[in-house]
Formats: structure tokens, C-alpha cells, sequence
């Protein structure tokens, strides 16, 4: 892990020099994300309308936090609801030959990012990628989507939407609680407030320290407006046969794996994989997005599976081997959180 994260999540020594050094930047960095805000508030910058609803799925700090699964978890609910939804995503990482770019069955992770690609490839709905929000998603509106899922996109204001989903890492939460960069955050914990619904990655139910963060906030209406989820692994499958098994499969199949991951906590998939029964003889975190190479994993035994994510694997197909795997994973809700969720994308409808 980069010494800054540690610095921002976990306990360490350089927080006391380094966190004071950083504190002029995270201040310039507060003066200009609140002027931003402000030139909305008043109208000296105008939020842009679309013909159908928007939803966005973000975060307030950086690094990720399970905004995907979720986005995945809810292109199925709407499709349930009757909307034929689609996805818009500044596609972070890729280099598209133009923008808007729209997904086809030609594209690569390598033009779309590797978020919007497994998206792409798992939901099987319209994503249109580019920094300019409103061209995506305007271009799936003339496609013929009817409700459209921004993935990521919480501080691009210029998009109105009529609905916020803010996901929070039940393990990492707000970290030190600073802006950038001094700590992790793009904005301050009040923006809770404003979210249709917070939704707690990585609890079943909800902590002492989640308790506290809500209270801090806005206490008990913004408990009425929380969920929690866990990110249940359910199957995995090899990049290069596309053989695929349970879980309780493989771990019958093979006791010990080697494993990578290039995600915003490399940590959380190592114990997702030590808890469902596999021994991760190495284990290796890359940084998020990384742009893997063959080059990448020259060390590692070819007799022993190569156990990856989802998002990694999408970036490993062209150079990937017999022994490469990636875990699939997605988003488990109680029924009272999915009941929230489906409730949310109703409202959506009557208001049109």
C-alpha cells in the first residue's frame, strides 16, 4: 500500500509530519471545491436537465468502495421495475478513439476502463463513456434507455439527477476525515446529508463506529436513509477456458492459489479469498487501474492457479493463461435494502 493511504486508513508514524505538510494543499483544495459548489448554488454554472432520470452511484472519498457491484445490483432492479436502463461512466483509465464513446461487443478495457468494460460485459445494458456526462447520456437516451445509472460522477454537478446513492467502506469509512490531500475525501461528511440513500459496504448490520458517523451527521433521518451490504463471492471462472465453478468447487479443487489485485483495497479481496477456504500462498497488491502486463506475473508458478478480480481480469484476457482465474462477486442485500432500493426506483417513475 502507498505511503499516503497508509497515512489516510490505517496507523502510521508519518501521519504526525506528513498530514501537516499536506494541510495548506487539503485547504486550497476546500476553498475550491466549496467556490464550485457555490457558482451551482447561484446559477453562475448551470446543471444540465436530461429527458429521462438520473441516478448516481458514488462516493465521497477516493479509492473504491463497491460502487460497481452496485451499480450492477441495481441495472437488475430497474430492469425488474420495467425501465431499460443504461450506464454512463467517465470510463477512468481507458483511451477511447473519441467521446462520447459507446460500448460494442468490439470494444476493449483498454478504450473503455476497466470498470465500464466488466459492466459492459456482466449486465448486458448500453455504457457510454466520456468525461462530458451529458453527451453520454443523452446518446443512450437515443438508443432508447430510459433511465440512466451514472457510476461514479457524485461531485460532477453539472449532471442533475433525481436520485444520490453514496457508498461508504464499512472497514476503511471516512479514513482521517480530511480533504485532499491530506486525507481521503473529495467532500466533507455533511454531504451524507444529501444522499437518497447511504449504503455501507462490507456489515450486515450497522456498528458502533457506522452508528456514530450517521449521528455525527445528521443522526437519526439519515439512519432512516442507510443500508448495509456484503459482497458475497459466487462463482469463478478461467480467463482463458471460460470454464466456470462455484466457489465450494474450486475450493474442493484447489486448497492453495496465488493471487493479485489491482482495486482501491487489494487487502479486502486477499481475505476474501482466505475466508472462503483458499490459501493465498502470494499475494500481491497493484495500485487501482493498473495496466497489467504479461511482464506483471513472470514469478508466479504456472502449476498453481492465479486467482484475480473481476475488474483485473478484464485487462489480463489478451496475455492470460491456463491457470488464470477471477472471482466474481456481487452485491448481497438484506430484503429490507433491496425493498429501499426498488421504492427509490418507483418514485422515479410516478415523478416523470
Amino acid at each position: 500500500m502507498r505511503l499516503i493511504e497508509r497515512v489516510w486508513f490505517y496507523r502510521d508514524n508519518a501521519r504526525y509530519w506528513l498530514v501537516p505538510l499536506l494541510l495548506p494543499l487539503t485547504l486550497i483544495f476546500a476553498l475550491l471545491t466549496r467556490f464550485r459548489r457555490w457558482c451551482y448554488r447561484i446559477g453562475l454554472k448551470k446543471t444540465q436537465q436530461l429527458s429521462e432520470p438520473v441516478i448516481v452511484v458514488g462516493n465521497i472519498g477516493v479509492g473504491g468502495n463497491g460502487k460497481t457491484p452496485v451499480t450492477l445490483s441495481l441495472i437488475e432492479l430497474a430492469k425488474q421495475c420495467g425501465y431499460r436502463p443504461g450506464v454512463i461512466s467517465r470510463g477512468y483509465g481507458g483511451k477511447a478513439p473519441h467521446y462520447p464513446y459507446l460500448l460494442t461487443s468490439e470494444s476493449t478495457a483498454v478504450e473503455s476502463g476497466d470498470e465500464s468494460y466488466l459492466i459492459y460485459q456482466r449486465a448486458q445494458v448500453p455504457v457510454c463513456v466520456g468525461s462530458d456526462r451529458i453527451a453520454a447520456g443523452n446518446k443512450l437516451i437515443e438508443l432508447g434507455c430510459n433511465l440512466i445509472i451514472a457510476d461514479d460522477g457524485l461531485q460532477h454537478y453539472r449532471l442533475a439527477r433525481q436520485c444520490e446513492l453514496i457508498v461508504v467502506d464499512a472497514k476503511r469509512m471516512l479514513g482521517n476525515g480530511l480533504l485532499l490531500p491530506a486525507g481521503p475525501l473529495r467532500e466533507g461528511k455533511a454531504r451524507l446529508q444529501k444522499a437518497d440513500l447511504v449504503i455501507f459496504n462490507g456489515v450486515e448490520t450497522l456498528a458502533t463506529e457506522q452508528l456514530n458517523l450517521l449521528n455525527s451527521v445528521d443522526g437519526r433521518y439519515l439512519l432512516e436513509r442507510t443500508i448495509t451490504m456484503r459482497l458475497a463471492a459466487t462463482k469463478v471462472v478461467n480467463l482463458a477456458s471460460k470454464q466456470v465453478m462455484s466457489v465450494s468447487e474450486f475450493t474442493k479443487r484447489f486448497s492453495s492459489v496465488n493471487a493479485i489485485a489491482g482495486i482501491g483495497d487489494p487487502a479486502r479481496f486477499f481475505t476474501t479469498l482466505t475466508t472462503i477456504g483458499l490459501d493465498c500462498q502470494h499475494s500481491r497488491g497493484f495500485v487501482d487501474h493498473h495496466h497489467f502486463q504479461a511482464s506483471d506475473f513472470a514469478d508466479y508458478d504456472d502449476n498453481i492457479p492465479l486467482l484475480m478480480t473481476e475488474k483485473d481480469a478484464v485487462k489480463c484476457q489478451g496475455f492470460a493463461k491456463d491457470n488464470y482465474w477471477y472471482l466474481t462477486v456481487d452485491a448481497d442485500f438484506e430484503p429490507s435494502a433491496q425493498e429501499k432500493l426498488t421504492s427509490l426506483l418507483v418514485k422515479l417513475n410516478i415523478g416523470k
